[in-house]
């Protein structure tokens, strides 16, 4: 059978190659031309054995998803809609800034969570992405949008903050997370790839002793009876329970703080009382806020809080000395914006057994 080499970190492509007869030198060359060079065909690998590469040709090949919409904000964030096969697809974000480029990732085709006020909960849960479907999104966007003057890919931070929970799909993507890190792949710092988690507390435990890196948890709520409802994972996990993972992530994490995710909803988790109880909630955490104003979608009941109310609850956070970034809105004219991607989930009932399934 033909393997996708997208598929194949540094440890199965050498052992890959090791079932072949081949040194193990071979995946890390692999490696290079595939990610580092961004070279999808195997008779252009120059520096490889004519006979290997006629090996290769034969039993491999290297393929992202395909695309199946393109689109560009006004403000020059690009979104994929990346077709990942049975009627599914999900969407990657390149947010462009100056000095760098981010991509934010997605991990599963839809998400069991059903967080009340993301777009992706609310479309259901299918299945979980492969490693190639998963890093298939950078290597994609690095060679749609090409290297710059001096040779260097576009993508310089990586956020898995797309579609899915990213520790519900740990062993792909771990795997893909390697491969990000990898100097004879992309070669990130751990400082510069992001993993989002709504408090998956077992799997935070498993990140941080398999591969830490910086890690954004989705708060949104100062107490459990809230956060029950916005986040009904709490349920299983609540606040005690993940500020006290958080403390132990730190411990390994190339970070000295979390960073806490906080979406603006108003009249609902946005006043000064809630913001002076996070305060307390969170003493004992070394950490950072990062307020998203809410981006609306379809069939929602929530609204974005006022500019002058998030201002209000910034500052209290301020001035606790917690530092605390109110999110700019990027993309949010093609619905690129945080919360707002959703993709296409078909099967959409898988989402209540996968859910009952994370709860026992």
């Amino acid at each position: 059978m033909s393997e996708n080499l997208l598929d194949f970190d540094v440890q199965r492509l050498t052992a890959w190659f090791a079932s072949m007869g081949e040194k193990p030198f071979r995946a890390r060359q692999i490696l290079r031309w595939v990610h580092k060079v961004g070279e999808p065909d195997f008779a252009a690998m120059t520096d490889i054995a004519a006979l290997l590469r006629e090996k290769l040709q034969q039993q491999a090949y290297v393929a992202a998803p395909q695309v199946m919409r393109d689109e560009i904000s006004a403000d020059g964030t690009r979104k994929w809609l990346l077709d990942v096969g049975t009627g599914n697809a999900v969407e990657t974000v390149f947010i462009p800034e100056a000095g760098r480029g981010t991509l934010c990732v997605s991990t599963q085709a839809g998400c069991a969570l059903n967080c009340s006020f993301c777009s992706t909960g609310k479309q259901g849960f299918n299945r979980n992405l492969s490693v190639a479907e998963i890093i298939g999104q950078l290597w994609w966007a690095n060679r749609q949008i090409g290297k710059d003057f001096d040779g260097k890919w576009p993508v310089t931070n990586v956020v898995m903050m797309g579609m899915g929970e990213p520790l519900l799909n740990f062993d792909n993507t771990v795997s893909a997370l390697r491969l990000m890190l990898d100097d004879n792949a992309y070669g990130l710092s751990r400082r510069r790839v992001t993993l989002s988690t709504s408090g998956i507390v077992p799997a935070m435990d498993r990140l941080r002793e398999e591969c830490p890196v910086a890690l954004a948890v989705s708060l949104h709520a100062s107490n459990d009876s809230l956060r029950d409802v916005l986040v009904p994972i709490n349920q299983k996990y609540p606040l005690r329970v993940l500020l006290a993972a958080c403390q132990r992530y730190l411990e390994r994490a190339p970070r000295d703080f979390v960073t806490f995710e906080y979406v603006m909803l108003e009249g609902v988790n946005d006043s000064v009382q809630q913001a002076h109880e996070l305060v307390a909630l969170v003493r004992d955490v070394p950490c950072k806020f990062n307020l998203i104003p809410f981006n609306p979608f379809p069939q929602t009941h929530y609204r974005r809080s006022k500019a002058d109310v998030i201002a209000r609850f910034r500052d209290v956070l301020m001035q606790a000395d917690i530092v605390t970034t109110i999110r700019k809105t990027r993309g949010d004219d093609i619905a690129a914006a945080c919360g707002q991607l959703a993709g296409q989930v078909q099967d959409k009932t898988k989402r209540t057994h996968r859910l009952l399934e994370i709860r026992t």
